[in-house]
């Protein structure tokens, strides 16, 4: 079952094998997470009595003797078999984090969470730019709220690139607007795997940082105030060349 975790609760013998074998019995409680990651969790401390982090393969039987979790990884095998079941269920589950608004389709908070905000009601998911932040503001298309991004200039944008994308503020702002660092030929705006201006003559292509720019640097190429300082938008800019 997507985005749910198993919970496996009783009286289990659990083996561990890789180069060694162990094998420990109690009343223990067993956690199978989306990504196939295998906690066992007993009465001492914060730490799993035994684990298995993201098995190629995990495996669940039940029968009148009981259940029994199977999961593998490369050398390792984890094997769990209860004797005593007091709990066997799914219980669903969705990334945490602080929450940033109300989902505008199902009224779920809206929460942000390893490089998403994700509804906890619906299971909506919109990618969002690591150094972006989220505004109280909301989208007046889509209900959404709505980030605010450095890309060369403050952008504020809907959540939802498909209402408004980030990519496309920046290339109506600067598509064009700045010299290429190598050959002063103009920079055009485009994505490949993360957003770059790219020479229309020489080819060269560069990632565009977060940040605002803040004036020209002396090869010709913009100069950006970034979260770690000021710097070219070439990070090997030619002007420092001896």
């Amino acid at each position: 079952m997507q985005d749910a975790t198993r919970v496996l609760a009783g009286d289990c013998t659990v083996s561990y094998e890789d180069a060694e074998r162990t094998e420990k019995r109690g009343e223990v409680i067993v956690l199978v997470k989306p990504d196939n990651t295998v906690l066992v969790h007993d009465s001492d401390g914060y730490q799993p009595a035994s684990w298995l982090t993201r098995a190629d393969v995990v495996r669940y039987a039940s029968d009148a003797d009981g259940a029994r979790i199977v999961a593998g990884s490369g050398t390792e095998r984890l094997d769990v078999r209860s004797h005593e079941t007091t709990l066997d269920t799914f219980a669903p589950v969705t990334p945490a984090g602080p929450e940033v608004g109300t989902c505008p389709d199902c009224d779920g908070p809206l929460v942000r969470a390893r490089g998403d905000v994700v509804c906890v009601g619906c299971r909506a998911r919109y990618p969002v730019p690591r150094d972006a932040t989220v505004l109280d503001e909301t989208c007046a298309r889509c209900g959404l709220p709505r980030i605010r991004v450095e890309r060369g200039a403050v952008f504020e944008v809907c959540l939802d690139r498909h209402c408004e994308p980030i990519d496309a503020a920046v290339r109506e702002r600067f598509d064009g607007a700045w010299n290429c660092p190598a050959c002063g030929g103009a920079l055009r705006i485009e994505r490949r795997n993360a957003l770059r201006a790219r020479c229309a003559a020489c080819e060269n292509a560069y990632a565009v940082p977060s940040g605002t720019v803040v004036g020209e640097c002396d090869c010709g190429g913009p100069r950006f105030e970034t979260p770690s300082g000021e710097r070219c938008l070439a990070t090997a800019c030619p002007a420092r060349a001896p």
